[in-house]
């Protein structure tokens, strides 16, 4: 006999292997697909990306009536006061003429605008630091996160732009402002695709939509820049000693303060931004010829406070809107990137 074992039949190591045992499934393939996916959403700039687009989404819900309100006060000049009033009283006449959607209105092109805006943002900023890094690793300096952030927030509004302006005229659209309403008298308001498709075809084609761009660059800018630089220099102060990162609230804290800082620094490029959005829109068209000669109409017919229309409801939307977001977005990217597997 033999002294090879037959495998077919029993063994002292395998008493129990009377028939070969069946091929196993596929699993270690499947985990290391896993382990690979785990692995590619833990890399810090998709971590971020990810993170940045939920961040986007929670931020803006969360204080979509006050953006409303923000516009509805930006766009106005002289002879077109409706909303020249309290904010408390706006939201009052905002929820009897048209209830919780009017608090909502343009908040779904929002948010769908937003998502990859904000994804992009912080995604590309995360891209961006290795350029500006003094070495590998090394942390940015102020000036460094000033214009890292810059750029990023370029990135960001270039690409998102189109659903930008079409928020700002489905905010308006909707509301009782004298020329609207009669030129839409008995229409059904077009949704987000509609305008879209209507501005394209009605009002210069590919340009339409990117119809004060110029002033939201100029303004995106410096804006960003100071959001993340003020951010990550504040958070240093609301780190306890000893640890790494802040607490829930102390993030809460600083992206409060980075918020109201960047946008009164920046605001009047904001409202500059939202008149030309609708420099062709029937019946609220204002005729500027550029950006001086917007700021020229503007400080001579409404002086300076025009420049600063709809600031108030600005400043009390930007203390949760920007704390929101930075939390969601911390906690976010530090999930994702807490699955990086162990090596």
């Amino acid at each position: 006999m033999s002294s090879s074992q037959d495998p077919k039949l029993p063994s002292p190591t395998n008493p129990l292997n009377r028939y070969p045992s069946p091929p196993m499934p596929s699993a270690p393939s499947e985990s290391a697909a896993f382990t690979g996916f785990k692995e590619y959403v833990s890399q810090p700039v998709v971590a971020s990306f990810i993170a940045g687009g939920v961040a986007g989404a929670v931020s803006r819900t969360v204080v979509s009536p006050l953006e409303r309100l923000k516009i509805l006060f930006q766009i106005q000049s002289v002879g077109r006061e409706e909303y020249k009033m309290s904010i408390g009283k706006a939201l009052g006449k905002m929820w009897r003429e048209e209830g919780f959607r009017g608090f909502m209105a343009g908040n779904g092109t929002n948010c769908i605008r937003i998502v990859p805006y904000s994804a992009v943002q912080f995604g590309s900023y995360n891209f961006y630091k290795r350029f500006f890094e003094d070495s590998p690793g090394h942390p940015l300096g102020a000036i460094q996160r000033l214009a890292c952030g810059a750029v990023a927030g370029i990135t960001s509004v270039t690409f998102t732009y189109p659903l930008d302006i079409v928020r700002t005229r489905l905010s308006i659209q909707s509301a009782s402002f004298a020329g609207l309403s009669k030129a839409e008298q008995g229409k059904k308001l077009p949704g987000m695709w509609e305008t879209l498709v209507h501005m394209y075809k009605t009002e210069g084609g590919f340009f339409a939509l990117y119809r004060g761009i110029v002033p939201t660059v100029a303004g995106v800018a410096p804006y960003v820049g100071l959001n993340f630089m003020v951010y990550e220099t504040v958070r240093t102060y609301f780190t306890p000693e000893g640890k790494d990162n802040p607490g829930p609230i102390g993030k809460l804290g600083a992206g409060a303060i980075s918020g109201a800082v960047a946008q009164t620094c920046t605001y009047p490029f904001d409202v500059l931004r939202r008149r030309f959005q609708i420099n062709t829109m029937s019946g609220m068209g204002y005729q500027y010829k550029g950006i001086f000669d917007a700021v020229r109409v503007i400080v001579s017919q409404e002086g300076v406070r025009g420049l600063y229309k709809g600031i108030a409801p600005n400043l009390l939307k930007v203390a949760p809107s920007m704390a929101s977001s930075w939390l969601s977005f911390e906690l976010t990217r530090d999930f994702f990137v807490a699955l990086r597997p162990e090596v």
